[in-house]
């Protein structure tokens, strides 16, 4: 040590010193954090502590992901992790997985994904509208009936309307009326806040079917006062004032349906890929109507 720094040294040995701590107050030195100060050198802090990599935390990471990679990525890691996974994550970390396929639109690789899913015991209800959604994707429509089917009996209580309505709505627009009719109205017996849109369905469906339905203006009212009008609701307003002949409001209600579903998820336009076609077609016809 060179005389003068051992000088400063002994000077502020035993004296710490003040120095200024950018308006946080003053910073107090130690003799070795002024001798280091001297030298030149900088006092590192320890390094902060690296968060622990969970399978929970890597899942949680995937449902906030923005783009289907990093999902895929995430959910991977979380799958592949060293801690042994309960079947809740591990299904949770394999739909991240699934919805990254369908966002890249690899459907076959999504019902892939769906059929690990079904080999728990964890939410098969949801793993067999997962395995649906992949197969409308394959085009495989009648196997995705089936899975819906099967998804609306297992299903606990609080989820059976919606199962029955989807599977309704899939054969609505297959043209099988009967067959819908069956389970929109069942849909219609479990739902509750949403029971205006099951019911509007089951009107549509009664009508295709060549039933004398009187009440379609009344479905309307009662359907665009609900929440569940927006969204797919605007789909089936815009089908009932077609149906009653209000070519304005089809167009309004089908192209806010158009609208929402297209700038959606891949996985969402896929599900509603019928309802999507119907809708333009009948957007094209009402809009001729009105010329």
């Amino acid at each position: 040590m060179s005389p003068e720094l051992l000088v400063r040294f002994r000077r502020f040995g035993k004296v710490p010193l003040c120095a200024p701590n950018r308006g946080r107050g003053p910073e107090i030195w130690t003799p070795v954090q002024v001798l280091l100060n001297c030298l030149g050198m900088t006092q590192k802090r320890p390094a902060a502590v690296a968060a622990v990599v969970t399978p929970e935390l890597l899942l949680r990471k995937a449902t906030l992901a923005r783009t289907s990679v990093t999902r895929a990525k995430y959910a991977q890691r979380g799958l592949a992790h060293g801690s042994p996974l309960d079947h809740t994550t591990r299904v949770l970390l394999l739909r991240q997985l699934y919805l990254s396929h369908m966002e890249g639109r690899r459907f076959a690789d999504a019902l892939a994904i769906a059929e690990q899913m079904l080999q728990t015991s964890v939410m098969l209800d949801v793993a067999r509208q997962d395995a649906a959604r992949a197969c409308l994707g394959l085009g495989e429509r009648e196997k995705a009936i089936e899975h819906l089917r099967i998804g609306s009996r297992v299903s606990p209580p609080a989820r059976r309307a919606f199962h029955l309505w989807t599977l309704g709505s899939v054969l609505y627009l297959e043209g099988r009326y009967q067959d819908a009719c069956g389970a929109l109205s069942r849909a219609a017996r479990w739902g509750t806040t949403d029971k205006p849109l099951y019911l509007a369905g089951l009107g549509l469906a009664l009508l295709a079917a060549g039933e004398e339905v009187t009440d379609l203006a009344e479905l309307r009212e009662r359907l665009s006062d609900a929440p569940c009008g927006q969204g797919y609701g605007q789909f089936v307003l815009g089908e009932l004032c077609y149906a009653l002949e209000d070519w304005a409001g089809a167009v309004r209600y089908l192209r806010a349906f158009l609208k929402r579903v297209t700038s959606g998820r891949v996985a969402l336009q896929v599900s509603l890929s019928g309802e999507i076609t119907r809708a333009r077609r009948l957007v094209r016809r009402a809009s001729q109507k009105l010329r």
